[in-house]
């Protein structure tokens, strides 16, 4: 089953389609879109006796297929405010390994878990503002950010003041994802209060950072997730400006994608009322990046995810979408908001997702 898809892609920011008025510019086109027959995995994991999963936020896999599972689970203190991230290793069976960082003074409200080219093992934190490095072997070897101070009477959930608060060289405010160039340079999507990504360099020095809130080309309004292709290129999901920008490594804008594919306008959010279905912003808009995966070289492409209506894209490196899978539901092959997405090669993905408290290993069949 194939359906018709209108696909924008600019190299400035400005939108050179008028996709229903069938016009088309140089750096834009349209195209029909497959459907990618797949199949699903829930229960990879192998989990120890009463060890749970919470809000499942990230996923990564690293250079021996060993899966890590970034969660909102083992939580503790209050109800509100508590303390809600832990990092566990798989083996490729799904064999529970370890626990990693357990009781780590960052650990407050997991995001993603990275592993770079090193296997070094990242975690991004959003409820400690801290970015942590692990090398293979499980212990700290760099940290990036500070968590406020337990004694300090201002101590308390981060305010989101409109427009924010000039952001700092070296700080973070709710952070959300990590990259690196084959350079080895860093870069933190900075995040939910920050609107930037900011670069630190392999000994993790920092360089610059780019970006502040807005929807102008260049500027960002929730930059939820980010990756890195062979090139050393920079893609971001603008989530709120439904939009993924993709920059060179000085933060110099190169292009701005857009996906735009059809959907049934019956479809059913995972969760709450149904998101206008027509809507060109927002968080729970059609085609809203709110993961990011690029596969390795040397033929790499993008996937993406959105929580309405629910669906993984695969796109070329260019924006070209390829093909679309998923719905938004609860059991197999749907999908409770993606919030991270592992690419270890272009036909398996493993999809964490927050709604449904678990981890999908997909296979592809394109």
């Amino acid at each position: 089953m194939r359906f018709g898809a209108i696909f924008r892609t600019t190299r400035f920011g400005v939108a050179a389609l008028l996709g229903l008025l069938g016009v088309a510019g140089n750096s834009a086109f349209a195209q029909s879109v497959p459907i990618i027959s797949f199949e699903a995995d829930i229960d990879v994991l192998r989990m120890p006796k009463d060890l749970h999963l919470g809000e499942v936020t990230g996923v990564a896999v690293n250079s021996q297929k060993h899966i890590f599972v970034f969660s909102r689970g083992s939580t503790t203190g209050p109800a509100y405010a508590a303390s809600a991230a832990q990092l566990l290793e798989f083996g490729p069976d799904g064999q529970f390994i370890r626990e990693i960082g357990k009781n780590l003074y960052a650990w407050s409200f997991a995001h993603v878990v990275r592993v770079d080219g090193g296997d070094n093992i990242w975690a991004v934190d959003k409820g400690s503002d801290m970015i942590i490095k692990f090398n293979p072997e499980g212990r700290v070897t760099m940290v990036f950010g500070r968590k406020q101070e337990a004694s300090d009477e201002e101590t308390g959930p981060l305010k989101h003041p409109k427009p924010p608060l000039a952001a700092e060289d070296g700080r973070f405010r709710q952070p959300t994802d990590v990259a690196w160039d084959p350079a080895g340079n860093t870069y933190i999507s900075d995040g939910y209060i920050n609107s930037r990504v900011a670069k630190v360099d392999k000994n993790g020095g920092w360089v610059k950072s780019w970006g502040d809130r807005g929807e102008k080309p260049g500027e960002f309004n929730t930059p939820h997730s980010i990756a890195a292709d062979a090139q050393g290129n920079i893609y971001v999901a603008d989530r709120f400006n439904r939009r993924i920008q993709v920059f060179d490594g000085e933060g110099k804008l190169l292009r701005v994608i857009t996906i735009d594919v059809p959907f049934d306008h019956d479809a059913r959010p995972a969760i709450g009322n149904k998101p206008n279905p027509d809507a060109k912003t927002g968080t729970f808009s059609a085609g809203a990046p709110w993961a990011l995966c690029i596969t390795p070289p040397p033929n790499q492409v993008l996937y993406s995810a959105d929580a309405y209506p629910g669906r993984i894209y695969k796109l070329t490196l260019d924006g070209k979408v390829l093909g679309a899978l998923g719905e938004s539901g609860k059991q197999a092959k749907q999908f409770g908001w993606v919030h991270e997405i592992a690419c270890p090669s272009e036909n398996e993905l493993y999809v964490a997702e927050l709604l449904n408290w678990r981890m999908q290993k997909l296979t592809l069949r394109p």
